[in-house]
């Protein structure tokens, strides 16, 4: 059975395609059309897909969306009632375009299959929908490596659920219990991206990497004013200072009076504050997280985790939650926001339909690295770079490999565009800017001359998996880059006794690779293995061989405001507009010192922030 999923009309569209189970391909749309978080139909994505996995529109036997429409009108309409006549403007604005558009998606998404694939077939006829929560949820067990497993997904919100505890077992995933909106952990957490001065639904991760400059000085504001947590993890919202259910921004005047003020405006000045709060929302998250896996452990008995949702992007307290050892092991869905919920979407169809036996072998997760997107092989890869105007070398496998390594040891940063695309928001070595982690000059450089990002943004270390252990406190791999560990002890570096504080800190070596070492000694780390990304295991190693350091800096290869770079052309436009010392691409490496100066000029200005 072929089942194509599609998430859309939010955020991070993407579709996916299963085959009798497995999972052969999927990809974001705003890859394709360069728009980030680009919420419409993924038509490039399906196409990709399609493509991909060989399959014509006619063997395509069911097309799954990822939640059900009108249970996501009932949720807007019964908090409207609920909430009336205040916000009466918002829902003026929003009924009219329900009326029109979205409660009758089906015949929306059928038009736009036929327009997308040039053909007429009936496709509401084989048109599915799922709910959100439980795409979320399958998205998380079936292509886990366990056979049995509790799964906790957290969001900002679907249909009606924002939180949800639900059990894997075998070829099944039932959703056993949920908090529904208003109360969200994940729109919590997006109410102070909002106040901290980022952008709600892509700046989360921002106060994340925030947090260990401050002060958790505001955790018990926090619990006493804004979220009553119970012992079991359940908890409910105080209404009172947010904003979301009725009005066009998450906090309101209360939630400012509470902080001492109004939002950091964008792109102004971090101040101290604005790091205590995300100190503070942190440590709220883990706690409520936390007892969350020890209530799913309770009522589910099993010795294993699965994590997806919006909220499973939070590596920090993935860390806290594998440190924990409530359970024995965890498995994160590395595409676990809205993306991935094309692929539960129908993973959670085909199980449910048929009944078959889960695919793949025990013991090993079947995201095939979460490399599930296109790829270009040579011949394509320089025709694209000849009608750039590119000028690039041509090296046999090991001859680039040797290169690439010598010419990150002498400080290049190296935009990196290998094999198939990664599917999720991770970087993995597909489409990476790599770099040396042991230059304390590493960090502002890459983000201030190559990313174009606030300097305080920590980078990630990829660890060839076999020295994981002696570079980092970690006993467990950490594949797609979902967990935070501390770097090894016998890797610190004595930091000197000081008055400095907040992004100052940044000026002090912490480690032997202080690239990737975070202000509080932690990294959130790639463990590479040979078997899931051979040609990147080999640099890492070429790298090693040289400096006898198996940790490179790896850093999605896109500058702010933009998506991961797909295509070979993409990854030189991005090369052209920044500092990237060096591009490869397939076989092909391109030195920016020998490329037409005036090509950078088309390309420097191609990027907006966010």
């Amino acid at each position: 059975m072929n089942v194509l999923g599609i998430s859309a009309f939010y955020h991070d569209s993407a579709a996916a395609i299963i085959v009798d189970g497995q999972i052969i391909a999927a990809a974001q749309e705003e890859r394709f059309t360069r728009k980030k978080q680009d919420a419409s139909f993924p038509k490039n994505a399906v196409i990709s897909c399609l493509t991909i996995a060989n399959l014509t529109p006619s063997q395509i036997d069911y097309v799954v969306f990822y939640e059900k429409p009108l249970l996501k009108f009932d949720r807007l309409f019964e908090t409207y009632l609920a909430f009336a006549p205040k916000g009466f403007s918002t829902f003026k604005n929003f009924f009219p375009i329900w009326m029109k558009d979205k409660l009758f998606q089906k015949s929306f998404i059928a038009n736009e299959l036929s327009r997308t694939l040039s053909t007429n077939r009936d496709w509401e006829k084989i048109l599915r929908f799922s709910e959100h929560h439980l795409s979320h949820a399958a998205s998380a067990f079936f292509p886990s490596p366990f056979e049995n497993a509790a799964i906790l997904t957290l969001d900002g919100v679907g249909e009606w659920s924002t939180t949800s505890i639900a059990i894997g077992r075998s070829n099944v995933v039932s959703i056993d219990r949920e908090i529904h909106f208003p109360h969200s952990l994940g729109l919590l957490y997006s109410a102070f991206t909002y106040y901290t001065g980022f952008r709600v639904n892509s700046g989360e991760y921002k106060v994340m990497g925030l947090a260990p400059y401050g002060n958790a000085k505001y955790v018990n504001t926090i619990r006493d004013n804004l979220i009553d947590l119970k012992s079991d993890g359940s908890f409910e919202l105080n209404m009172q200072f947010f904003d979301y259910c009725t009005g066009k921004t998450m906090i309101n005047r209360d939630f400012k009076e509470l902080f001492g003020g109004e939002p950091r405006m964008p792109e102004s000045e971090i101040r101290q504050r604005d790091m205590d709060l995300a100190a503070s929302i942190q440590v709220v998250t883990d706690e409520v997280v936390l007892k969350l896996a020890a209530s799913a452990k309770r009522i589910t008995g099993d010795k294993n985790l699965c994590l997806a949702g919006g909220v499973a992007l939070n590596c920090v307290t993935n860390g806290k939650l594998l440190k924990s050892d409530i359970f024995e092991k965890i498995w994160i869905q590395p595409a676990a926001g809205d993306a991935g919920g094309a692929l539960g979407a129908a993973l959670a169809f085909y199980y449910s339909m048929t009944g078959a036996p889960r695919f793949g072998e025990s013991g090993k997760d079947g995201m095939s690295g979460c490399f599930l997107g296109p790829e270009y092989t040579n011949p394509e890869i320089e025709n694209q770079l000849l009608e750039c105007g590119a000028k690039f070398l041509k090296l046999s496998d090991s001859d680039l490999l040797g290169l690439v390594a010598k010419e990150l040891a002498n400080g290049f940063a190296v935009g990196w565009h290998s094999g198939k695309m990664e599917f999720g928001p991770r970087s993995l070595g597909g489409r990476s800017i790599l770099a040396d982690a042991r230059s304390i000059k590493t960090q502002r450089l890459l983000n201030l001359k190559i990313k174009y990002r606030e300097s305080f943004r920590p980078f990630a270390p990829s660890v060839l998996a076999e020295y994981a252990r002696e570079w980092f406190e970690i006993d467990s791999e950490s594949p797609y880059m979902m967990l935070v560990a501390d770097v090894a002890t016998n890797k610190l570096l004595r930091v000197p006794d000081s008055d400095v504080k907040g992004l100052r800190l940044l000026d002090f070596k912490r480690s032997q690779i202080p690239a990737v070492t975070h202000l509080d000694n932690s990294a959130r780390l790639q463990t590479v293995a040979r078997g899931s990304n051979p040609t990147f295991h080999a640099l890492i190693n070429e790298f090693y061989k040289l400096t006898n350091c198996p940790v490179l800096v790896n850093t999605s290869f896109n500058v702010r405001g933009e998506p991961i770079v797909e295509s070979p052309t993409d990854a030189f436009k991005c090369f052209m507009g920044t500092e990237l010392d060096m591009l490869v691409v397939g076989n092909y490496v391109l030195y920016k010192n020998q490329q037409n100066t005036n090509l950078k000029l088309d390309y420097q200005n191609a990027y907006v922030q966010d």
